[in-house]
Order: C-alpha cells, then structure tokens, then sequence
C-alpha cells in the first residue's frame, strides 16, 4: 500500500478519534481544567449536524450581458470575367488561412444511373493532376502547414483547405490546378469504389441511417434529396467516361465561388484566385431543380428483429432559410427539442427514461426545409415516446411559453450562432450558404436581433403552423413483433387530439 496514503489514513483516524490511532500515542497527563475527551460518537454527531446546518447565502451571480449582434468582418467581393466568385474575410491575428472552393454540382445533379458519381469524382480530384500525384499534393499541402479535404454533398461539392498565411496565394493556385487539371487516373477506379461500398455498407447497416432514408424518401419522393444510398451494383456500375462527362456537364466557374479567411495579403491573394482561376472554363449557370416536399402523415417501419431499441423518426416539411418564418421556426424547434435543455428531451430523456439522446433538427436544402424529432427509445417504449413527443408539440401549440423560459433559449440560439461564427472556418460555411440560398448579409448581421425579437405568441402559431402532429411522417425501426401492436394504438389515439 502506498505510504503516503498510510500516512494519510492515519491522519484521519487521530483527527477521528479512532482508537487504534490513539493507542499509537503516549497517554498524555491530564490538566486540572481539562475538559472531557470527546468521544466518536459525539464527533460524529457534531459533524451530522453541521451537514445538516443551513448553507450560508451564496453571493448572487451578476446578470448575464445583453446577446451581441453578429459583426460580419469587412470583407472584398470580385467577380472574374469567367463568372466565377471570389470573397476574401480578413480575420483574426493567428497566421493561419482556411479557404474553400464551392463547386454547385452534388448529388441533385446526379442522373438516376449514376447516382454517387459526385461523389467518386470528389475522390478522383484527390488523386492529383496530369503532373502531381496525389502524394505529392499531400507533400505540397503538409509544407504549405495545412491540409486538404475534397468531399460531395447534396447541393455542392468542396474542396476545403487550410495553410500558414505566408502561403495562401500558393494554396489559392493550387486549388485551381487541382480543380482545373484533374487526372481521373483509371488506375485507382476500382480501389475508390470499392472504398465508397465500404462507407456505404457501413452506414446502410446503422439504423439511423435506415430510419433516415425511409423518411427522406417518403418526404422527397423522386427527387434526388429522398435516394437511398448506392448499392454496391449501382456503385460498381459506374465507369470513368461518366465521372468525366459529370466533369465537363457540371463543373465550370459559373458555379464556382473561392472563399478565403484569415490573415493574409488582400492583394496578393485577390491576384493569386484572379490569374489561376481566369482560364477555367465558364461552363454552365448554377442550377438546382427545387424539391417539392410531401406531406403524408405516413406511419413507416421496418423490421430488426430482438432489438433492444426502436429508432424513431417523426416529421414533415417546414420553412427553408428564405422564408420569413425561418428564424421563428429555428427558436421554436430549439425550444421544443433541438437543445439540450428542450421539452421533447426533459419529458422523454430526464423525467422518463426512455431515451438517451433525442434531438430534433431542421434540416436544410436549396430553398427547401423540414423539421425531425430523432430518438433512439427502449423498445417496449416506442408508444409511450411517440405519445410524449406530440404531447409536447400539441401543449406548445396550445399554451405559449412563459417569458422566462423563451429567454433562456434566445441566449443560447444567440450563443450559439455567434460562437459558430468564431472562426475562419465558420465565417466562409455561413457565407457559402448566403450564396447557395441567395440571402442577404443582413440574414447574418441581423439574426441575434432577430431571434430575440421572437415573442411567446410566436412561438406557438409557428408550432400550429409547421409542426403539426396530425400531418407528420412517422418512422420506427426496430423489432416489428413487439412495435406494431404499439403502433396501433398510436395510431388509433392519433386520430384524435391526444
């Protein structure tokens, strides 16, 4: 045993009263004013009691500040003659620059054969160029003190990337090369599929993942956002000549827009993106076909058989960023379940048990928009969560919050949103998004004010408006034996307000 702990341990035991530790100790001679020894028992009884004793008042802590508007830093806009975009964002003293280049051609520009191919040419364009191999771009990259990550989404592939300032102009240069002088090599073709299905098989083995795409596909229908992943045929399907006519078809500077933050030399790098992006070819005008979500009311499942959980997914379409009701929909849902101190997660999460982790979520598009509640319950559970969850939407529909509780959550969406914003990183995503919605920068500069703006009254017609029980989209996976008769009766007590 350690001694110090030893030492420690007898310590406490003379301090105690112990008496194995007082027969350590040479008995000392009593004083004639000497009170009595005190025993254990009446050391522990004092020690009770001033457990037991009223704190003393603690200080009371200040007020919290007033939320701090959004103070978007001054930054430059050029246009090249080609059409492509260019926005440098001075910021910060640390020598450092993140930059990205946003190229409007993702999955919604995908042909129904060929689903995933944005995806394989985004790990086609990390393979390097007709003269630099991807290690060698790695090796160009580590030198410049940063790193590359080149990756597909929805709407728009991205090619983001970071440096010691001293280089951002060599960065901006070879982000054009990059994008400009692809080498698609054949020969890693068959390695970057095989690496897609890996990914695929993974997430398609999630049952979140699976719960998801039921929903999105009975919220999208046929368009290109309600796909379900690729399989391993469609993926091992796809050839080089349509990597490279997705290439020619879809990429081009009308659709580009490099995006710079940081500490830099204005000058230097406005020349650097103008002289090595001039000669990309202008290709075609940025173009989304517009999802019509549905709004079914649909209750969805699928079978795992003997599992423990059900995996829930419960919504609908809702306002996208450029509708008016957007900022009010964004503290609504903050408020009924989108934070950690939210309605859906103290009924179901704390005072329940039924739940670890619920969220809900809006979840974004180009001009299109719907609102989650997300929830991994026991399953023996799974009615009693469906109940709590439009319970809590139906009583904020009904009853305004108070004053007190709204504040509290336009602190934190406030918080949140500046603190978001706090880096290079996050100042160039939200001006990315600016530009794929269309949104003014007041959509920035104004948000805070914005959101603390939003009055009780608000909050439940926007609940009465967009998050409405009887028209949501429903989705279980999770064991069907023990799920489908709870379904039911869910869906029996559904016809009627609950």
């Amino acid at each position: 045993m350690n001694k110090l702990f030893i030492g420690l341990l007898g310590a406490a035991l003379v301090a105690s009263g112990a008496p194995g530790a007082q027969a350590q100790q040479a008995p000392a001679k009593p004083k004639a004013a000497a009170k009595p020894t005190t025993s254990r028992a009446a050391s522990v009884n004092k020690a009770v009691a001033a457990a037991n004793a009223p704190a003393a008042p603690k200080e009371t802590p200040p007020e919290g500040s007033a939320p701090r508007d959004f103070a978007l830093p001054a930054k430059e806009d050029f246009t090249l003659d080609n059409g492509l975009k260019g926005r440098l964002v001075p910021y910060g003293q640390v020598p450092k620059v993140t930059m990205m280049v946003a190229i409007q051609a993702g999955n919604v520009h995908e042909g129904a054969n060929e689903v995933a191919v944005a995806d394989l040419l985004a790990k086609l364009l990390q393979e390097g160029t007709p003269t630099m191999t991807a290690t060698q771009l790695a090796e160009k990259m580590a030198r410049m003190g940063g790193s590359l990550y080149i990756s597909a989404g929805a709407d728009q592939t991205t090619l983001q990337a970071s440096c010691l300032s001293e280089y951002a102009p060599q960065l901006a240069t070879l982000l054009a090369e990059v994008v400009m002088n692809p080498a698609l090599p054949a020969s890693e073709l068959s390695r970057l599929k095989t690496d897609l299905k890996r990914q695929m098989n993974l997430a398609r083995a999630q049952p979140g993942t699976q719960a998801r795409q039921k929903y999105s596909a009975a919220i999208y229908g046929s368009h290109p956002y309600g796909r379900p992943l690729p399989t391993d045929a469609q993926l091992d399907a796809l050839t080089l000549e349509q990597v490279q006519n997705f290439y020619r078809s879809q990429y081009g500077a009308q659709r580009t827009s490099v995006y710079a933050a940081g500490l830099f030399d204005a000058p230097a790098l406005r020349q650097a993106i103008s002289s090595a992006w001039k000669d990309f070819t202008k290709g075609p005008a940025p173009l989304i076909e517009v999802a019509k979500p549905l709004t079914r009311g649909d209750i969805l499942t699928q079978d795992r058989p003997s599992a423990p959980q059900s995996t829930i997914v419960v919504g609908l379409p809702a306002a996208d960023p450029t509708s008016p009701d957007y900022i009010r929909l964004r503290v609504t849902n903050s408020l009924l379940g989108g934070s950690f101190g939210s309605r859906i997660t103290r009924n179901i999460r704390e005072d329940k048990g039924y739940t670890y982790s619920p969220y809900s979520y809006l979840e974004t598009h180009y001009h299109t928009g719907n609102w989650s509640e997300n929830a991994d319950v026991t399953t023996a559970d799974t009615y009693n969560s469906l109940r709590e969850i439009m319970n809590e939407v139906e009583r904020l529909q009904k009853t305004p919050p108070t004053e007190a509780e709204l504040k509290g959550i336009q602190n934190y969406e406030s918080g949140m949103f500046v603190l978001r914003n706090s880096s290079p990183g996050g100042i160039i995503g939200q001006l990315n998004n600016l530009d794929l919605q269309g949104l003014p920068d007041s959509f920035l500069t104004e948000q805070v004010q914005n959101i603390n703006a939003v009055t009780p009254q608000q909050v439940s017609a926007t609940a009465r408006k967009y998050i409405r029980p009887e028209a949501m989209t429903v989705v279980v996976v999770g064991d069907k034996k023990q799920v489908d008769p709870q379904l039911k009766k869910f869906q029996a007590e559904r016809k009627k307000p609950l």
